[in-house]
């Protein structure tokens, strides 16, 4: 630390004592980093995470995200979660968790950032399609499609593609709840467990996308109170809402019930995962890595709980006719896209007709589709198929 009388710098080399000092033995420190693919010079205040997130949030893709479908399409409401406000909830909810657990809350909060930058236009749906149409051309599958965009994608420095982040974070970007055969994959070691702050930005993202999932159906009358109702955890959770809280219009008793959910599940995976790595005697980023167990996870009682949730919400919002509507209409919007960009790429973009040349015309046209926003594909749609539209 730089003291000047009573004006105080704090350096990233303090940065980095203050993680010694403070993070539990098994958490990643900065200064413990593989370093970047393109070797830099450190910054002098932000230590290497810092930097990692700094960079995801000036990304193109990351502004992307606000106009990605999370469950609802844009332009069917603004209150709706988009792709970039539940970025936002799942780095906040495993910040909360790794700072409790003396954990890298840099690391945490950089993989979360990232997490869903290979999302499609039109959420899974895109997504769906995508697969289908890379079946025979390499694949697809939107984490893989996320370690290309802060590889190869993005676009932002002289020096070197990409963004250039640290193996940390690359390597949590590509363990994010896949197995793939992509080369790009294969450089890391799926053999071994991802570090703390990667498993608890998957557990993360599975809390808010429940519970944030109930407040949009609700809001959009997808399910109703009286449907889950019969969710053990829902029940549970607006009893004890009705024990704090007395006149409570439905609406602010419905709120008040998911920040309880959210609330409880994550002091449930805090006191659970503590357990396990006392069970498992975990000293090391390495026992970490090497561990069989499922370290980081909720109690067994509540993970039955919120199986039962999510099964309600696959049967009753998920796959509400308007929902099923809108997902096979974007799956036709993408594969007519894909065809005929594929068919005639002298209707790509110049940018994207030169970037087939590097990367091959199936693989070209799926990165100029997957990074498309829903409004975006909308646009192209129609300037393509609509003989009206100005091109």
């Amino acid at each position: 630390m730089i003291i000047k009388g009573l004006y105080k710098v704090l350096t990233r080399e303090e940065l980095e004592k203050r993680e010694d000092s403070n993070l539990a033995s098994y958490a990643m420190r900065s200064m413990n980093t593989r370093g970047r693919a393109y070797p830099e010079e450190e910054h002098p205040y932000r230590s290497v995470y810092q930097r990692d997130k700094d960079r995801i949030i000036h990304s193109t893709a990351f502004r992307r995200l606000e106009y990605k479908t999370q469950v609802f399409v844009n332009h069917e409401g603004d209150h709706y979660r988009t792709r970039l406000t539940h970025t936002i909830e799942v780095a906040q909810i495993a910040r909360c968790i790794s700072r409790t657990l003396c954990l890298n809350e840099d690391l945490s909060e950089a993989i979360a950032l990232a997490h869903d930058l290979g999302h499609t236009p039109f959420g899974h749906s895109g997504e769906d399609a995508l697969r289908i149409l890379m079946k025979d051309h390499g694949g697809f599958e939107h984490n893989v499609q996320g370690l290309r965009v802060v590889d190869v994608l993005e676009k932002r420095y002289s020096q070197f593609a990409g963004l250039n982040l640290s193996w940390e974070v690359r390597e949590s970007i590509a363990k994010h709840n896949i197995l793939s055969d992509d080369p790009n994959v294969k450089q890391f070691d799926l053999s071994r467990q991802p570090l703390l702050e990667a498993k608890i930005v998957d557990i993360a993202d599975s809390i808010a996308y429940d519970n944030h999932d109930i407040d949009d159906s609700l809001k959009a009358r997808l399910i109703t109170e009286s449907g889950l109702e019969e969710v053990e955890l829902w029940r549970y959770a607006k009893e004890k809402v009705k024990e704090q809280y007395s006149n409570l219009s439905k609406d602010m008793e419905n709120t008040h019930t998911i920040k309880y959910l959210i609330d409880m599940e994550v002091t449930d995976l805090i006191e659970h995962t503590q357990l396990m790595i006392e069970k498992m005697k975990i000293k090391t980023t390495d026992d970490v890595q090497e561990s069989k167990e499922n370290l980081v996870s909720f109690s067994p009682e509540i993970s039955k709980k919120k199986l039962e949730l999510q099964e309600f919400l696959q049967e009753n919002a998920y796959s509400h006719y308007r929902v099923v509507r809108m997902a096979d209409k974007a799956k036709r919007f993408v594969e007519e896209l894909f065809k005929t960009f594929v068919e005639n790429p002298m209707q790509l973009p110049p940018e994207y007709q030169k970037w087939i040349e590097e990367a091959g015309l199936y693989q070209g046209v799926c990165d100029y589709i997957a990074g498309m926003t829903d409004r975006f594909a909308q646009d192209e749609y129609l300037k393509l198929f609509y003989p009206y539209e100005r091109v």
